[in-house]
């Protein structure tokens, strides 16, 4: 699984992984005016979305496994690691089952908790697109628009319409997603805990991290620091780029 991977800068490797329905192109703006300007870093498709290649398979062991191909391909022995959402799952899982491969760990919004499903709406207003038949994009956005009112939220979700030709189709893999999907929101569990520098970081206006979950995500990372950004959201690394910036720089630093 050759994962579609994009670089910028130079320095010490850091590797950035999109969450659910995202893509490497979601961080190209801070991967390039922030942190490329002190470290190469990686911004890449996970299976199933963007223009990685698509594969039933889509457990966080599979995601982890491509991620370690990635390092291999690139010659990197290890890597500062940051996701966000999903991707901060993802990068929690390759923190405690190959921690020789992660120097510094950074999770965006999410605990290691389990979440409910949260997400059939969203499957709902994919598949409510007869993309056969769609002629613009301004089309599909007005079908999608019945079932998700928000335009942000279809704005970010149009960004996996892509044209072959005279032709629109999904860039992500929505029948893996689904199938994939009790796993995606699943608790992380480990036998070992990650004994390296680890961040998380939360949106002050988000309930994906509670007070409540500091204590089960110190009993896998004992060495974790908090940070919440005030009035972000879950998309706290686009509603205030510049402070997430300023933030996991100082740590990386």
């Amino acid at each position: 699984m050759k994962l579609f991977r994009q670089t910028f800068g130079e320095g010490d490797p850091l590797i950035v992984i999109h969450g659910l329905f995202g893509a490497s192109g979601n961080w190209h703006t801070l991967a390039k005016k922030k942190f490329g300007l002190y470290f190469k870093t990686y911004t890449i498709d996970l299976r199933n979305h963007g223009k990685s290649p698509h594969s039933l398979d889509g457990t966080y062991a599979d995601m982890a496994e491509d991620v370690l191909e990635l390092m291999e391909d690139e010659g990197l022995e290890h890597a500062h690691i940051l996701g966000h959402s999903m991707g901060g799952k993802l990068a929690m899982h390759l923190a405690l089952e190959h921690p020789s491969k992660v120097d510094k760990l950074i999770v965006a919004d999410i605990a290691p908790r389990a979440y409910p499903r949260s997400h059939d709406t969203i499957f709902k207003a994919f598949k409510s697109v007869d993309l056969p038949q769609m002629t613009s994009r301004e089309e599909v956005d007005e079908v999608m628009k019945l079932t998700i009112p928000n335009q942000g939220i279809r704005q970010f979700l149009l960004k996996n319409l892509v044209r072959r030709g005279n032709k629109f189709k999904w860039a992500v893999n929505l029948p893996s997603i689904e199938h994939n999907y009790e796993e995606l929101g699943s608790v992380i569990e480990a036998w070992e805990v990650f004994e390296g520098d680890a961040l998380f970081i939360r949106g002050e206006k988000s309930n994906y991290v509670l007070d409540s979950d500091f204590l089960d995500i110190r009993a896998l990372f004992p060495f974790a620091v908090m940070e919440t950004i005030p009035n972000a959201t879950h998309w706290l690394h686009a509603e205030t780029p510049d402070a997430f910036a300023e933030i996991c720089l100082k740590f990386l630093r």
